[in-house]
């Protein structure tokens, strides 16, 4: 743009430069306008966000303050009392499955007795039948031997009356 000014300085065409370089400036350079435009906006938007982020850190300031002085140790206050409570309560729990736990492993003792029980109750059945059994062939033998034995002796009484009659 200068050099066309200077190369047209002292030309006629100089105010016909001179109009199109305003008219070129209106129609398409709008740094000006917006220049206007943007310090407008930044203006206006630093002023009202300051004094709102202003009061939303005041809000926060106070906020926080009444957490800290009355919410949090009402909470902590609470959460103390609701822990011990369930303390207590899962310390029951834990006794009466302790208890269980002892009945169940009692349970399995007198189970496991039982079976022994059982079991020897059923070898002793079976050592009784056996000894039955065998008293029974002992008896047997015994009757046996007895009536060999009263044979044997009915025959020598028979073949002692011989000789007594002699």
């Amino acid at each position: 743009e200068r050099r066309r000014e200077a190369l047209a300085a002292g030309s006629p065409i100089e105010p016909i430069l001179k109009d199109v370089g305003e008219i070129y400036s209106r129609l398409l350079d709008h740094r000006p306008v917006i220049q206007g435009e943007i310090r407008y906006f930044v203006k206006e938007f630093e002023e009202k966000r300051g004094l709102r982020e202003l009061r939303v850190l005041e809000n926060l300031k106070s906020t926080i303050f009444d957490t800290n002085e009355h919410v949090l140790p009402k909470c902590e206050q609470a959460m103390h009392n609701s822990l011990s409570e369930t303390i207590k309560r899962l310390q029951a729990a834990n006794d009466t499955i302790h208890r269980l736990q002892e009945k169940e492993h009692e349970q399995r003792k007198a189970d496991k007795l039982m079976a022994r029980e059982e079991k020897r109750v059923a070898h002793w059945e079976e050592l009784m039948k056996e000894q039955q059994s065998k008293q029974a062939e002992v008896d047997e033998e015994h009757r046996k031997a007895m009536e060999r034995l009263r044979e044997q002796y009915s025959e020598m009484e028979k073949e002692l009356a011989k000789y007594v009659s002699f």
